[in-house]
């Protein structure tokens, strides 16, 4: 199946990632940023873990990716989205943590979109039952008409799913100034 149901072992498993990560990056000024369906208990998710590192200082990029480098990543560019780095495991270092938990890797600089976009939406759904809910069944509904193909399901996704995650990074949103 390509949702499966949530399990508090993602939590656990970003952890694990994110200690790795915080050897490597010591002395920078970042953060680690669990963010996807993973990071938002009780939702029923793909079992891959989305992870944001978030660099204030614009200079501070080339030292994250030379400390990636060092750990077995591979940088991928954007990938067609401004402000978000893509890192690929290169599988010429072998990490047990790194190499057996399946994960996405972005790095972001803090004003970027794309973050946002992660943080607003992983917030939301985690502060109101009835958007996760609402985005659970969605998930299912897009692996069911994809015959649980993970590319048919990303397409429909993209077509399908945007409207309402940009409903609730604008709830969010809204909620934040309203304080």
């Amino acid at each position: 199946m390509l949702i499966e149901k949530y399990t508090s072992d993602w939590v656990n498993q970003f952890n694990n990632i994110k200690s790795q990560l915080e050897a490597v990056l010591s002395g920078l000024e970042c953060s680690i940023e669990h963010v996807g369906s993973t990071s938002v208990p009780l939702l029923d998710s793909k079992p891959i873990i989305d992870i944001d590192i978030v660099y204030v200082v614009k200079q501070d990029f080339g030292k994250i990716k030379q400390g990636l480098e060092k750990i077995g990543y591979c940088h991928n560019g954007n990938q067609g989205i401004e402000g978000r780095e893509v890192f690929k495991r290169g599988g010429k270092l072998i990490n047990t943590v790194l190499d057996t938990v399946k994960h996405h890797l972005y790095v972001c600089p803090i004003d970027s979109q794309a973050l946002e976009r992660h943080l607003l939406s992983r917030n939301h759904l985690r502060k109101n039952e009835w958007a996760r809910v609402k985005y659970q069944q969605m998930k299912y509904e897009l692996a069911e008409q994809s015959n649980q193909d993970r590319k048919k399901y990303q397409e429909l996704k993209e077509l399908l799913v945007n409207d309402f995650i940009d409903s609730m990074i604008a709830a969010e949103k809204n909620a934040g100034t309203a304080k």
